[in-house]
């Protein structure tokens, strides 16, 4: 079978921390894939720990999210590595040579930078990594003008640039399908045989938990709908069909269903601005397969 990219010196892991990012979760997923598959289709994709994990497996991949900076992110890593390498090298060095109040300066210089900056620009994509790196808790949120509004984080020694990782996330997305399209969209060329996994903004545990905004727009309790639908046509088609979402009674009534498998697992929350409050929680993963 045709791999994806060429055997790589090492495994990609996610450029960028994303809110709801996937990497705690692999040790549980590992059991839960289909054990044979062709293409492979993430519609939201975010920081791709998933995409990664399964990575040399799929034929081809097609990736996609909401995030239009974030698709070009992944663009600009795999078109132009090496100038953003050189790039963030710099601003490293410019950065960990600074003073705790000379920092913060730079920091917000530099997210007032990036917001005025073409969303396709390879120093945008820089940026990116930069104020992912170093901003509170490594969160991505706009604000109602689609302006990037995470305050600084405090760390001592951020890893801003992890160059061999950037060079293998780059081989891996050579021949991937980026794109910026609705998540029905995004899935238009799958069929039998392919896999397809969900990793879409959780349904609010409560009123006031729920963190869909990592983009302009929310995802709201009947695109929660629209997107069990697709679940649902996606197996009609043939596919093999993954889901990740919180452990609600609506998530739990939405897919229950002959031909649907709920699995509980626990993973870490590291998000949450009371430290005591970060541990870990139940979610659901939703299969249209046994494993």
């Amino acid at each position: 079978m045709k791999s994806t990219t060429k055997k790589l010196e090492r495994k990609p892991k996610p450029f960028l921390k994303w809110v709801g990012g996937k990497s705690k979760s692999l040790s549980n997923f590992e059991k839960l894939y289909p054990k044979k598959y062709k293409n492979y289709f993430e519609p939201f994709l975010g920081g791709g720990a998933v995409f990664f994990d399964v990575i040399p497996r799929p034929q081809k991949a097609y990736l996609n999210d909401v995030n239009e900076g974030l698709i070009w992110a992944y663009k600009n890593v795999r078109d132009n590595t090496e100038k953003i390498i050189s790039s963030l090298k710099k601003i490293q060095s410019t950065y960990l040579n600074k003073n705790e109040e000379q920092r913060k300066e730079f920091y917000y210089e530099t997210r007032n930078k990036f917001n005025r900056l073409p969303i396709d620009s390879i120093d945008k994509t820089t940026l990116l990594i930069f104020l992912n790196k170093t901003c509170f808790n490594g969160m991505y949120r706009e604000n109602s003008l689609g302006e990037f509004n995470i305050p600084m984080g405090r760390y001592k020694n951020p890893g801003i640039l992890d160059e061999e990782n950037l060079k293998s996330v780059a081989r891996a997305l050579k021949n991937v399908v980026l794109t910026h399209v609705s998540f029905e969209k995004a899935l238009e060329k799958a069929g039998r045989g392919d896999f397809v996994y969900f990793d879409p903004p959780y349904y609010p545990l409560n009123k006031t938990s729920g963190f869909t905004n990592y983009s302009e727009d929310d995802f709201l309790e009947s695109d929660q709908v629209r997107l069990r639908d697709t679940f649902l046509e996606l197996g009609k088609r043939g596919c093999y069909v993954m889901l990740s979402n919180s452990f609600t009674p609506f998530i739990k009534r939405l897919y229950n269903g002959k031909g649907i498998y709920l699995h509980e697992i626990s993973v870490g929350r590291p998000i949450n601005s009371i430290g005591s409050k970060r541990g870990k929680v139940k979610e659901f993963a939703v299969l249209n397969y046994k494993v």
